[in-house]
C-alpha cells in the first residue's frame, strides 16, 4: 500500500484531478493486486483550450493473457521451472483482438491527431502507417516541437500524440502495421514478435496501395534525445541529491527469482499505507527506516534537484516510470560491464539545452540512464517498472518527498482513512503500524545479489 488502501468490494471512491495547469495524454489504472494487468485501466485525455488539427483518433495497445495476472504469478511460485514471464501474449487494439480493430477512417487533406496509449504490461508496440509520415507533438503529457518520424515505438505505460496529414485524394486505401515484441522474451515465429495489420480507409472499396518491405532499422523512430519540449525548459542545475540505483536479482532455493534495486526487492508488505506513515509520524517521517526495508524509501528535501542514475547490466529491457513527476532525461549509455555477447551496445547520448521531459523512459538491455527533476511536489511517489512482471518481482523504490511540507500543507481526506478502517487496516504509525522505530511484525525484506 503506497497512497491508500484498496477500494473495498461493493464500494466506490471518487478521485478529483485538478486539470487547470495540465493537458495531454494520460491513463489511469488499478494497482491493487496488479489489476491493471487484467484490464482495469483506461485512457485519460485532458484537452487543450484550442487545437491545430481537424479531428483526433485514440488508439490503445495492450498485451493480453486469458489468465489473471496474480494467479499466473502464484502458479509460477509453485512451479518455478515454468517460465510464466516468458509466456506469449495476444495483442489488443482499442480493447479487442488487434486483427479485428475497426479501420482508421480519414478524409483527404485533413489533419488528425492520433493519441497512442500503451496500457499493456510486458511487450513493446511499434506503430506505423504505410505511405504516411507522422509528426510527434507530445510524449507522456509533455508537448514537443514537431518531429517527423516513420512510426512510434511505445514501451508499457508510454504515450505519444502524432499529427497525421491525410493524403490529397481518396484514390487509395492504406495499411497500418503494428509489431508487438519484447527483446527479453524468447523469440518464436508468429509469437514474439507478433505482427498485426489494419486498414486506413479513405474510401470504402478503394484499392490498397502496396509498399515495399523495409527494415525497421532504416526507418526513423522517436528518440528521447531528439525530442525537444515545446516550452524549452532548460537543463536543471547540478543536482543537490544524487541517487544511484543498480538492478540486482536473487534466486531462492526453490528457483523463484526476485528483482530489485540496490540489493532490496521492493514489496508492499507494509501494514500502513506509506503516505499515511508520512503524515502521522511527525518529524520521524524524514527517517527512511520507518517505512521498512521493503519500501526502499528515499527521503527528498523540498525543492532539491534530484538526479537518479539507473543501471541495468542485464539482458532485460525496462520502462522506468516515476509517479508525481515528469523528469528530464539527461544521459544514457552502455553499462560498464556490457558483455561481448551483446553485440550492439547502446551509444552514449547527453542532454541538449532543453532535455525532453516525460514520466516513463525505456532503458535498453545493458545500459544506464540519468534522470533529473526538482522535488517540488510533496508526497509519496513510486519509481516503478512498467514491465509488470519485473515490478511484481520487486523492481521499484519509494520517494518520500518533503514530508515536512506535506504535513504542513495538506491533510488526509477522512474518506481515505475510513476506506482503510473498514478493512481493519491501520491509518497511522510506521510501516508495521507501530510507533517510533519499532518494526516488530513487519515481514522480512528480500535482499539481492548486485
Amino acid at each position: 500500500m503506497v497512497t491508500q488502501c484498496g477500494i473495498p468490494p461493493g464500494e466506490t471512491f471518487t478521485y478529483f484531478v485538478d486539470t487547470k495547469h495540465q493537458h495531454g495524454t494520460f491513463w489511469i489504472k488499478g494497482h491493487t493486486n496488479f489489476q491493471y494487468a487484467d484490464g482495469l485501466s483506461a485512457p485519460l485525455i485532458i484537452h487543450e483550450a484550442s487545437q491545430a488539427y481537424d479531428n483526433e483518433i485514440l488508439m490503445t495497445f495492450e498485451d493480453w493473457s486469458a489468465d489473471e495476472f496474480v494467479d499466473r504469478m502464484e502458479m509460477f511460485k509453485q512451479t518455478p521451472t515454468k517460465q510464466l514471464d516468458k509466456d506469449y501474449q495476444d495483442g489488443l487494439i482499442n480493447g479487442i483482438n488487434a486483427n479485428l480493430t475497426q479501420p482508421i477512417q480519414l478524409v483527404p487533406k485533413k489533419r488528425y491527431r492520433l493519441r497512442l496509449v500503451h496500457m499493456g504490461k510486458a511487450y513493446w508496440f511499434k506503430f506505423r502507417i504505410s505511405h504516411h509520415k507522422l509528426s510527434v507533438i507530445e510524449a507522456d503529457g509533455t508537448d514537443t516541437e514537431p518531429l517527423e518520424v516513420d512510426g512510434v515505438d511505445l514501451g508499457p505505460g508510454q504515450r505519444y500524440s502524432v499529427i497525421l496529414t491525410a493524403q490529397p485524394t481518396a484514390k487509395f486505401n492504406y495499411i497500418y502495421n503494428v509489431t508487438m515484441y519484447a527483446n527479453f522474451i524468447v523469440s518464436k515465429p508468429g509469437m514474439n514478435p507478433r505482427t498485426y495489420e489494419g486498414l486506413v480507409e479513405y474510401k470504402k472499396g478503394a484499392p490498397i496501395k502496396s509498399e515495399p518491405s523495409s527494415s525497421d532499422s532504416l526507418l526513423k523512430w522517436p528518440d528521447d534525445f531528439d525530442l525537444v519540449p515545446a516550452d524549452k525548459q532548460p537543463l536543471l542545475p547540478e543536482p543537490d541529491h544524487r541517487i544511484e540505483l543498480k538492478e540486482g536479482h536473487h534466486i531462492t532455493g526453490y528457483g523463484i527469482p526476485y528483482y530489485g534495486l540496490n540489493g532490496v526487492s521492493y514489496a508492499t508488505t507494509n501494514k500502513v499505507p506509506t503516505l499515511f506513515s508520512a503524515f502521522s509520524t511527525r518529524s520521524l517521517a524524514a527517517n527512511s527506516s520507518i517505512y521498512g526495508p521493503q519500501a526502499s524509501a528515499h527521503v527528498l528535501r523540498h525543492l532539491d534537484v534530484v538526479e537518479i542514475t539507473l543501471s541495468f547490466p542485464t539482458m532485460r529491457e525496462h520502462v522506468i516510470h516515476i509517479h508525481g513527476h515528469s523528469f528530464q532525461i539527461v544521459e544514457r549509455g552502455p553499462t560498464v560491464n556490457n558483455t561481448a555477447a551483446f553485440k550492439t551496445p547502446i551509444p552514449m547520448r547527453k542532454a541538449q539545452a532543453w532535455p525532453m521531459r516525460r514520466d516513463s523512459v525505456t532503458v535498453r538491455a545493458y545500459s544506464y540512464v540519468k534522470l533529473r527533476f526538482r522535488a517540488d511536489n510533496p508526497g509519496v511517489w513510486l519509481l516503478s517498472e512498467g514491465v509488470v512482471t519485473h515490478f511484481y518481482k520487486g523492481l521499484g523504490i519509494t520517494f518520500i518527498e518533503a514530508p515536512d511540507m506535506l504535513q504542513q500543507r495538506q491533510a488526509l481526506p477522512e474518506e481515505l482513512k475510513q476506506m482503510c478502517l473498514k478493512q481493519g487496516i491501520n491509518v497511522s504509525g510506521n510501516a508495521a503500524g507501530n510507533q517510533g522505530l519499532d518494526l516488530t511484525g513487519l515481514p522480512p525484506a528480500v535482499y539481492l545479489d548486485i
